[in-house]
């Protein structure tokens, strides 16, 4: 691995997860946006499954809507390619000094793939952690946003997994919650504002890591 230089302070690792429409792209473009105007130093805008060319691949194999895939595959999918993304590009962004912003990460695997897909909790972390912990983020932020005023956001038809039945996005939903009740290191936050007032809340949250 990449590592910094003796005057190169180390960048920070943040993510934004949450439910399908709960604002985590608007949000991450404003916490760039915020930092950038803070004179934070550089900032890395990635998202997950994509961002590098395998992970991009990934993407568009995983939310094509005529592709089943059995949900130990979606896992050991969406693993490799956080694997690549954290090996190719986080990494030696943060060894460079740079701010990385990720749409998801771990927490997305858990709800989707273990809570609603019925896989063994502690078997999916253990896959996650050991083979796609490092490194890991400094700031996990949970956008909690109701799952009805979630649909509402969402665009017309959507991906794959978007387009799963109203049973198994409430289990996404309360994967979430599981998750950050496994992993008290998860800050929530309420994601029922306005745009404004979520960045404002989110903004406040990573000061304290920088």
């Amino acid at each position: 691995m990449v590592r910094p230089g003796p005057s190169t302070p180390r960048g920070r690792f943040l993510v934004l997860d949450g439910i399908d429409g709960c604002g985590k792209s608007t949000q991450a473009e404003r916490l760039v946006q915020g930092l950038l105007a803070r004179g934070s130093g550089p900032v890395r805008h990635l998202r997950e499954p994509g961002s590098t060319a395998l992970g991009e691949g990934l993407r568009e194999l995983l939310l094509a809507r005529e592709q089943p895939i059995f949900a130990r595959a979606e896992t050991l999918l969406f693993a490799a390619a956080r694997a690549q993304m954290l090996e190719e590009l986080v990494e030696p962004a943060l060894a460079r000094g740079e701010h990385v912003v990720c749409e998801r990460f771990h927490p997305s695997t858990f709800a989707y793939q273990a809570v609603a897909g019925g896989l063994p909790e502690d078997e999916v972390l253990a896959l996650l952690r050991g083979w796609t912990g490092a490194p890991a983020p400094d700031l996990v932020l949970w956008l909690d946003l109701p799952l009805e005023q979630a649909l509402q956001r969402r665009r017309p038809g959507g991906d794959r997994i978007e387009r799963r039945d109203l049973e198994y996005q409430r289990a996404v939903a309360r994967g979430y919650a599981r998750y950050a009740e496994r992993d008290p290191s998860v800050l929530r936050v309420d994601a029922q504002g306005s745009a404004e007032s979520v960045a404002a809340a989110v903004l406040r949250e990573v000061a304290r890591v920088l």
